[in-house]
């Protein structure tokens, strides 16, 4: 053979990742968009009324008390003196802070007055309630 041509059947010194590597990216990239759509708050089933209003207002706090008695602000655990600590540092950044609560149907009624009067207690006045619309 003429020493300019190489052997076919010459064994490979390295392997080749990159095919490995896309499939890693992809997965990650998987991996993010499925961990991040599912943290979107707390599930709580709300009590049904007869008419709701929509409360769409900008910089507004949620509270949620859920059937076990837990209670969230934003999302996030806390107790009730966290709870009143952050409400009073929002209210001092916007005095007319709105505040929507949303209780589980089954959540024991102390947790949701004991919310209420640190609402009342930190002069927060615009406080709505999240229900359901009675269907019929």
């Amino acid at each position: 053979m003429s020493e300019g041509v190489k052997e076919e059947n010459q064994l490979y010194d390295e392997i080749n990742i990159t095919p490995m590597l896309d499939l890693a990216y992809v997965l990650l990239v998987i991996f993010i968009i499925m961990t991040t759509a599912s943290v979107q708050g707390v599930k709580v089933e709300t009590p049904v009324t007869q008419a709701t209003a929509p409360l769409a207002k900008p910089k507004m706090r949620a509270i949620t008390i859920t059937s076990d008695g837990s209670v969230y602000l934003d999302a996030y655990p806390v107790d009730m003196a966290t709870l009143e600590q952050r409400l009073a540092e929002y209210k001092s950044g916007n005095p007319s802070l709105p505040v929507v609560l949303k209780a589980d149907a089954v959540a024991h009624f102390d947790k949701v007055s004991e919310v209420l009067g640190i609402c009342k207690k930190l002069d927060i006045t615009e406080v709505g309630l999240v229900t359901k619309k009675q269907a019929g």
